[in-house]
């Protein structure tokens, strides 16, 4: 058995290091500089089509552009963004938030095609249901002999879905923060209650299928991200006088690698701070694995540059502004170097100490919230995966499987199964850039034709 745990643990190693890395960055790098950073360019224009401007009831879709987002954003904005950065903090210093925000830069070029494409290249299900995903890009946009790339991913799709990992991560914190410190013992049974509490909640949610998922995180996400925002201005205005300082030592550190604790890399300490930065943000975002354009494939619009833009927007919101606050925060209280507390622990460390009686109370509203919307958009991604494979009328059978996940990830820490799931999660990145870098030249005459379109209308 610790064979066994062994190569699954070096499998996910490996696959979320430089292969993965070169793929996802430097695959979205080319499409940055392919495109002579069209997205950014028209980023006004993104903010009004979320907004409504151009909405369509006609147009084909379930779902609305500030639906398809939040969902999306349900799905990224989790323990990533709370423990995954505190990890980057603790081992890379604050240099890492510098190259977690290149990692979001260049993921916002990534969102913008895969999510293109979704909508380009919608396909049909066996009901005759209008689809989008890689998995139809895949097929519509490349051909039927290119279906087994597909099927891949829709398999990869099956298991790195499943919540067992930011399950186990909401049980750890809530039993960290709430539980052991009032004296209530944890173990099997209180961690069970947990996962019946969970498996309750989802439930209702994700058997309503995607417009009851779609409604609810678009209720839950931005409502939650502003709490954040929030907290965390309190928090600054409490260490106002350090904040420049730190500020500052995020650029300056990251390219000097003083408080860099990890392997050395490449070239050395910086090119190991390099790593880490961007591996934690691709890991938070998300960009390029192939996750956000199940959900912006429903979106209701017959334009994909449109969704697209949209779709571009969740880095910036996920990783250059909730990783920020959360690395604000860390840095700010001091925490990350008066403490050996690692992820979860160290952004509770940071809430504890800025508001004493009530921050980790309050950071755990939001650790509950963030981390159970995602839930919901994972079993929406899961179920359109086995509907590919195995027919629309079959998919409903990976809720069942995925709500038994639920409660294994809440009462066992099974390290062999978070670092597969963790491994799976990563290839979906292969299909899903292989593709996209193939069909790159198509979004952007579209995108050409569309903007000429816009400006003559």
């Amino acid at each position: 058995m610790q064979t066994i745990n062994k190569i699954i643990a070096d499998f996910a190693s490996f696959v979320w290091g430089l292969p993965l890395l070169i793929l996802l960055i430097g695959g979205g790098l080319y499409l940055l500089i392919l495109s002579r950073f069209l997205p950014f360019r028209y980023l006004g224009h993104a903010i009004q089509v979320l907004r409504g401007k151009y909405d369509n009831p006609e147009d084909k879709g379930e779902i609305s552009h500030f639906q398809a987002l939040t969902t999306a954003l349900s799905s990224t904005i989790g323990m990533g963004n709370i423990a995954g950065v505190a990890v980057a903090i603790s081992i890379g210093g604050p240099g890492a938030v510098f190259w977690m925000w290149i990692s979001a830069i260049i993921g916002m070029s990534t969102k913008f095609f895969t999510s293109s494409l979704a909508i380009m290249y919608r396909g049909e299900d066996s009901e005759g249901n209008t689809q989008g995903g890689p998995m139809y890009f895949i097929t519509e946009g490349l051909g039927k002999h290119w279906k087994p790339l597909a099927v891949f991913f829709s398999l990869c799709g099956l298991i790195g879905a499943l919540p067992v990992f930011n399950v186990n991560q909401l049980t750890q914190a809530i039993n960290d923060i709430v539980l052991k410190p009032n004296g209530v013992a944890v173990n099997f049974t209180s961690n069970l209650i947990i996962g019946i509490c969970l498996v309750t909640i989802t439930s209702i949610v994700i058997l309503g299928g995607l417009n009851r998922i779609s409604k609810v995180a678009s209720k839950l996400v931005p409502s939650m991200v502003l709490l954040y925002f929030v907290l965390i201005l309190v928090i600054l205005f409490v260490n106002v006088d350090v904040v420049p300082t730190y500020f500052k030592l995020i650029f300056t550190d990251a390219f000097a690698a003083e408080n860099y604790k990890g392997d050395a890399f490449l070239g050395g300490l910086l090119g190991g701070l390099i790593i880490l930065g961007i591996r934690r943000g691709a890991f938070s975002n998300e960009a390029g694995i192939g996750t956000a354009p199940l959900a912006h494939g429903a979106a209701k619009t017959n334009e994909p540059i449109r969704e697209g833009l949209v779709a571009m927007l969740g880095p910036a919101i996920d990783t250059l502004i909730v990783c920020t606050l959360t690395a604000l925060a860390i840095l700010v209280t001091g925490v990350w170097q008066t403490t050996e507390a690692n992820g979860v622990s160290l952004t509770a460390n940071a809430f504890g100490a800025a508001m004493p009686t009530f921050g980790r109370y309050l950071l755990l509203l939001c650790i509950v919230v963030f981390s159970v919307s995602s839930l919901f958009s994972y079993a929406y991604y899961g179920g359109k995966c086995l509907s590919f494979l195995v027919g629309e009328k079959n998919k409903h059978y990976y809720n069942y499987f995925y709500i038994l996940s639920i409660i294994l990830g809440a009462t066992t820490s099974l390290a062999l199964m978070i670092n597969l799931i963790d491994g799976v999660f990563a290839l979906m990145a292969i299909p899903t850039m292989t593709a996209t870098l193939i069909l790159a030249p198509k979004v952007l005459k579209e995108a050409k034709a569309y903007f000429k379109r816009t400006k003559n209308a």
